[in-house]
């Protein structure tokens, strides 16, 4: 857009007009006989002039289309061909130009009421002196946008799929995308069911579905409740949150909670205490509880958790001794801060910082703000009331000791908490600040688009998301539900013209990528224990294993920039590359040409559907390319790929069968796959 925003500036001379007078809510504005006279003289020979280079970034959808085509992106068009799209709704007037202000802000700033001049239903917009409008199905713009020469860009219907892309997948490949940013893996049933239902329907069912079983019901199931090696050795860690991340029928909701996970982070090697299977277990069973819930609840379960208290030391953290030089432990004060609601610095409502009068970024908070919060931390502890023979105290919310409480005054980012404030109260205060404060929006929105959907969101991306955290519509802020739906159904998110930018997107984590394996080929655990294992070695498997981050700072930072890199160089974040070396990338290509032919342990994939297809590579490729990618690989892969099953004999089951474990694997060792975009 900036050789388009250089043109615009260039051609601002030739306005003839002079509209300084004119406000946003005017009913009149200076040209309006120049749009008139060369409407008439449009409708007079026929046709309009071609529109200059400035208005190319509002391509047609046959344009579009050539574009993404060239590129080997087109990923609509290829899924067409396999499964026709539904009808396509013509947009009214009024949706066109809601969209093109939402995408075209350079050209169509701010929102503007809809003016009407016979045949013209259109806008005006006095910051750049453009006009937008529609007149018999077809779109018009004049201005410095046109180089002041009425421009026909096309019709509503040219662009229906765009303006409605967050409403309707119009091809497999829609569906497809969506459910790969929304789910934890692709499915059949599940493409058929967005097509059907449209995208809001689908969220709306999948956010009444109830919670799956909880990770420590599946302990108790296995008896690790009564088992007494449980106590102190770590059985059963990796079963619970395998099972659940594999096999859990609430998709959507887990998804949250794997992105949480990443924001709220809780390690194994970094809790404290017995039954550690159990604690990790309740902890993943506080975010699946609250991840289609509210921030505010899920900030205070967060911090009277046990695992996080172990692993932040609010567990047993005393209030001040000055005879002994005590103070309070400040980690979870900090880190409560620092990741999980407001981050370092000061932001915008669209995430980007604000910046002080030395043009440097304004701090959020100081150590001063650290050292009164982690007053509120003192006196509360794991709730060993309910009795340590079972592991039932490893999930009860810690207590308080008020006697272990500190009584001095705190204030905490303007909020002064008084002296000898009750322990609860003054959590209570202290959590309620923390969760209004207004970096929250988009410190947390923006790390959910990027676990989600992209790992550079726009800031006007940032700024919707956060608008939404801020307030779902209903005077409700930290809706998650609101704030998944504004994530997903984002025009950045949904709009297919975003598979041609090299910038947007994201690295897939090898965790999710074994996960999408597993749940898009109906994986099953053959001993129903779900023995996925430790998957952390980066040179002998995936380099990243779930709830066993290294540190509280994730497996990845959410502003990593590999060093020396075209990314880099771009000016873009990519936070999974941090997981990315020479090392990693080796042992993920030799572990998944493992499991995508044998399985991981005992889980073991259905290729059921993908055998029958073995004779036919092209079929066969269709289809684990509509599973896994969207139908997102370029054509010079699909022919690599091809190729590479076409040589393996289909006149025996074997052959048949390595048919398939080649193209499975194939694919997902493919850049096209790697990158979701």
């Amino acid at each position: 857009m900036d050789a388009v925003q250089d043109d615009v500036a260039l051609r601002e001379h030739a306005v003839s007009s002079d509209d300084s007078s004119v406000g946003p809510q005017a009913t009149t504005s200076p040209g309006l006989a120049t749009l008139s006279a060369a409407a008439a003289s449009l409708a007079a020979c026929g046709g309009g002039d071609t529109p200059p280079a400035a208005f190319m970034a509002l391509e047609t959808a046959q344009d579009r289309r050539q574009t993404l085509a060239a590129s080997g992106a087109s990923a609509a068009a290829h899924s067409d061909a396999v499964s026709p799209s539904t009808t396509t709704p013509v947009p009214s007037a009024t949706e066109l130009m809601d969209w093109a202000e939402r995408n075209y802000a350079v050209f169509f700033p701010s929102h503007q009421s809809d003016l009407t001049l016979a045949p013209y239903l259109y806008r005006y917009y006095p910051e750049t002196r453009n006009y937008l409008g529609v007149a018999n199905g077809r779109i018009y713009i004049l201005g410095p946008v046109s180089g002041d020469v009425l421009g026909d860009v096309g019709s509503l219907a040219d662009f229906a799929q765009r303006v409605f892309a967050g409403r309707y997948a119009y091809s497999d490949a829609q569906a497809s995308r969506f459910l790969a940013q929304a789910t934890l893996g692709v499915t059949d049933a599940d493409i058929q069911a967005v097509r059907s239902m449209g995208f809001e329907a689908w969220l709306n069912q999948e956010f009444a579905r109830p919670v799956s079983a909880s990770n420590w019901s599946f302990l108790v199931a296995n008896g690790l409740d009564v088992d007494p090696d449980a106590r102190n050795i770590a059985k059963f860690v990796d079963e619970q949150i395998w099972q659940r991340l594999l096999s859990a029928p609430d998709s959507l909701r887990q998804r949250v909670a794997l992105a949480l996970s990443e924001i709220f982070v809780v390690g194994l090697d970094g809790i404290s205490g017995n039954y550690k299977q159990f604690q990790l277990a309740a902890w993943w069973d506080i975010l699946a509880d609250n991840a289609l819930g509210n921030y505010r609840a899920l900030l205070e379960a967060v911090t009277l958790n046990p695992a996080m208290g172990g692993y932040l030391n609010t567990a047993g953290n005393r209030k001040e001794d000055v005879a002994l030089g005590r103070v309070p432990d400040e980690n979870y004060a900090r880190e409560v801060m620092q990741l999980f609601s407001i981050g370092v610095d000061m932001l915008n409502l669209d995430g980007t910082p604000q910046l002080g009068s030395d043009g440097e970024p304004i701090d959020s908070y100081t150590q001063d703000t650290v050292t009164h919060l982690a007053r509120v931390f003192t006196g509360w502890n794991r709730d060993t009331r309910v009795g340590v023979a079972t592991p039932e105290y490893q999930r009860a919310p810690m207590t308080l000791t008020a006697t272990q409480h500190s009584t001095l005054a705190a204030t905490v980012l303007g909020v002064t908490i008084p002296a000898n404030t009750p322990g609860a109260a003054a959590l209570k205060t202290a959590l309620d600040t923390l969760a209004k404060h207004p970096n929250v929006g988009p410190f947390i929105g923006r790390q959910l688009i990027q676990r989600l959907t992209t790992s550079n969101p726009s800031p006007a991306y940032v700024a919707r998301v956060a608008t939404v955290f801020n307030n779902n519509g209903q005077d409700v802020r930290g809706d998650f539900k609101a704030v998944v739906r504004a994530v997903l159904l984002d025009d950045e998110a949904r709009d297919d013209i975003r598979l041609a930018d090299p910038a947007y997107g994201k690295l897939r984590e090898p965790l999710l990528r074994f996960i999408q394996w597993a749940r898009c080929f109906k994986a099953r655990s053959v001993t129903g224990d779900w023995k996925g294992g430790n998957t952390s070695d980066p040179g002998r498997s995936l380099g990243q294993s779930p709830l066993r981050s290294p540190s509280v700072f994730n497996f990845f930072r959410p502003g990593y920039v590999p060093a020396g890199s075209a990314i880099a160089a771009a000016g873009l974040a990519a936070p999974e590359f941090q997981l990315a070396n020479e090392s990693s990338v080796a042992g993920y290509l030799n572990v998944m040409q493992t499991i995508t032919a044998s399985g991981h342990a005992d889980i073991k994939p259905d290729y059921s559907a993908e055998f029958a297809l073995a004779t036919d590579a092209v079929a066969l490729l269709d289809r684990i390319e509509r599973l896994l990618c969207a139908y997102q690989l370029q054509p010079a892969t699909r022919s690599t790929i091809v190729s590479a099953v076409n040589s393996i004999a289909a006149t025996t089951d074997v052959g048949k069968n390595n048919r398939v474990y080649t193209a499975v694997f194939l694919v997902m060792a493919s850049l096209d796959y790697l990158v979701q975009k």
